[in-house]
């Protein structure tokens, strides 16, 4: 089996990305451990802090939109992505030798050492540290919080069907730091936000997971998408609806009005288009299904702020 060069790029990475176009080389390794090359995984970890912080907004209009705190938690999503990315392919790199999209990552393919990856991981972490304790008490106890959920995320593929609930209890995690930055607490809007958006995660990562179906049943890694085998649509049609139920719950209990309501029909009509075009047998079909989510995010916040200043 051959692998990558140490400059060759990551097979599942878009062609021609900033990454592998403008960085010294001596950089790229570690900027595909972080996947700066892919920033869907970013973008979703960011959208749900953004709601969050809308949704308080909506809770306590007079105190505004935290656009400080949005622009704050965007560059901690990006470190914390990075670090989870970089520990996940640090547990995974025998499972990752043996699954083709992905034996073209750095520690198998051989661009970095495991310990080289795990000092860019404490970085990235120190990093992060130093975003997180620019807010309140409260959210820098969250932020810690969050850490033992991306700490059991990689190795849940090894003992359970679900491993996308866990990822969404860590993706959704911004939902709730979000909310705690403007408010310093918690309360019921907040966590019926937290609710509705793991049961999107589950659902995004369970199309995401159409990729590697066949690895997965050869290698015995568990993932959603081989559970719920020929469901799989009626299975994540139902997830997001419940996401969409719950989000406009959310809603209602901060004091959101109508126009949120109305505005989030945009988004569940992307999540329903992301479902009735959905095909398995199609290559890029379900990373492009699975990419639209990148839209969502951005229509429920715009949806949160439209209602703030309505």
């Amino acid at each position: 089996m051959t692998t990558t060069p140490p400059t060759g790029t990551v097979a599942d990475a878009q062609k021609d990305n900033w990454l592998d176009r403008f960085a010294p080389d001596w950089l790229k390794p570690y900027g595909r451990l972080a996947r700066w090359d892919r920033p869907i995984g970013f973008y979703l970890l960011f959208w749900p802090c953004a709601w969050g912080v809308g949704l308080a907004a909506l809770a306590q209009p007079q105190f505004g939109f935290g656009f400080w705190a949005v622009a704050l938690m965007f560059v901690g999503a990006i470190l914390m992505r990075g670090a989870g990315c970089t520990f996940n392919d640090i547990v995974d790199r025998d499972i990752d030798m043996q699954v083709a999209r992905t034996r073209s990552r750095p520690i198998p393919s051989g661009q970095v050492t495991a310990r080289e990856a795990l000092y860019f991981l404490i970085a990235q972490a120190l990093l992060a540290s130093v975003v997180l304790f620019q807010f309140n008490r409260f959210t820098v106890w969250a932020g810690v919080a969050s850490l033992g959920l991306v700490a059991i995320y990689p190795f849940m593929k090894r003992v359970t069907w679900w491993p996308q609930f866990f990822l969404g209890l860590a993706f959704s995690w911004g939902a709730i730091v979000g909310w705690t930055s403007q408010t310093g607490g918690l309360g019921w809007a907040p966590v019926l936000l937290y609710a509705g958006t793991i049961l999107w995660v589950i659902g995004y990562d369970t199309i995401y997971a159409l990729q590697d179906i066949e690895d997965d049943a050869l290698v015995g890694v568990k993932s959603t998408a081989r559970l719920f085998g020929a469901n799989v649509r009626p299975a994540v049609a139902v997830l997001y609806s419940g996401a969409f139920v719950l989000w406009n719950g959310a809603a209602v209990a901060a004091g959101g009005g109508s126009v949120f309501a109305v505005l989030s029909l945009v988004a569940a009509g992307l999540m329903a288009w992301q479902l009735w075009t959905l095909d398995a047998d199609v290559p890029k079909n379900p990373y492009d299904r699975f990419y639209n989510n990148h839209y969502v995010g951005i229509v429920l916040t715009l949806a949160f702020l439209a209602d703030w200043v309505w």
